[in-house]
């Protein structure tokens, strides 16, 4: 019973080191307050109340550290967002959202495929949105996380003022262990400037509304410049294998069609040989090579990882391959 008791004693030590509300005499966070004062006309004790009310949590601080793109091979990360439950999970969305999905792609350009690889690869259609407070995990990152601080101080203004403009508690939000909202995942800096209210309801519900959801993701990627019509990513070859490169993978289109096909590599494209595009190399365990067009670069946007657009494009794609095949 003693060893019992020690142990609760050194669990419950180690918890409160590690988890602890923000005092609102530290420097960074009255320059913060004094900000939301002076900046948007926020009250300074209603401001003071809510970041006082923030816990700080170190698993927020371990989860930053290690994401998953960093960490694993292309064939590790691949496995995770195209296995057959997700993908099967993704033939149901689809039917169940249809008319959205296609009226949203025909009015925006933006193919429905990558609509919902995004949902599915960021949220598994819904299912999997975060459970931490939005709050906790803005303050940890603003105030507890010095190598990123700036960013996600900024984000904390954009919540706050977004709570105010939606009306919302923002105690009450949850989210990712980065503060990412919703089935988009948003931050609140992208939800302000791009979520949208697609049903025409006069709000915004990026958490439980699929038509603001769809919209507010295609709406995204065209204000990032998404490109009607465009191919976004083929296979490639080596027309001589014994010169082969290993490129260094890159979030944006350095080369272009032509430029590649003179360096010796095969892919089919109807893009023109003017168009942006980049060779990018995939690790795993059959290595592989392809080529990103301007479309694909704008879905690193939504996150900074070849790895990522890659899932979402492939997920989409074995979703509306499934679709195809219960359709014949």
């Amino acid at each position: 019973m003693t060893i019992r008791i020690l142990f609760l004693l050194v669990l419950l030590t180690s918890i409160l080191k590690t988890a602890h509300a923000f005092d609102t005499s530290r420097q960074e966070i009255k320059q913060f307050i004094n900000n939301m004062v002076t900046q948007h006309g926020f009250e300074k004790n209603k401001i003071e109340s809510i970041i006082s009310s923030a816990i700080s949590q170190e698993s927020i601080l371990q989860a930053i550290s290690r994401p998953a793109e960093k960490t694993l091979t292309w064939q590790k990360y691949r496995n995770i967002f195209l296995k057959p439950e997700r993908i099967k999970e993704g033939v149901k969305f689809w039917k169940q959202n249809h008319d959205t999905l296609l009226k949203i792609s025909d009015k925006t350009g933006v193919n429905a495929e990558i609509i919902i690889g995004i949902i599915g690869v960021e949220t598994y259609f819904g299912r999997i949105t975060g459970n931490y407070s939005v709050l906790n995990a803005l303050c940890t990152l603003a105030f507890d996380y010095p190598r990123r601080s700036p960013f996600f101080t900024k984000e904390l203004e954009h919540f706050l003022l977004l709570s105010r403009e939606e009306g919302m508690n923002p105690k009450q939000a949850t989210g990712s262990y980065a503060g990412a909202m919703g089935a988009p995942q948003f931050m609140p800096s992208s939800f302000r400037a791009y979520a949208v209210d697609a049903n025409g309801d006069g709000k915004i519900d990026i958490w439980n509304d699929w038509q603001d959801v769809i919209g507010s993701i295609a709406n995204y990627l065209v204000q990032r410049d998404w490109q009607r019509g465009n191919e976004i990513i083929t296979k490639a070859e080596f027309k001589d294998s014994s010169k082969k490169i290993t490129p260094e993978n890159s979030l944006k289109a350095n080369d272009n069609v032509r430029s590649l096909k003179e360096k010796g590599i095969i892919f089919d494209t109807h893009m023109s040989k003017d168009h942006p595009s980049q060779l990018l190399f995939f690790d795993g365990e059959a290595d592989e090579y392809w080529v990103g067009f301007h479309n694909f670069f704008v879905i690193t946007t939504y996150n900074r990882s070849i790895m990522y657009a890659l899932a979402v494009y492939q997920l989409g794609q074995e979703i509306t391959s499934e679709i195809n095949l219960v359709s014949n």
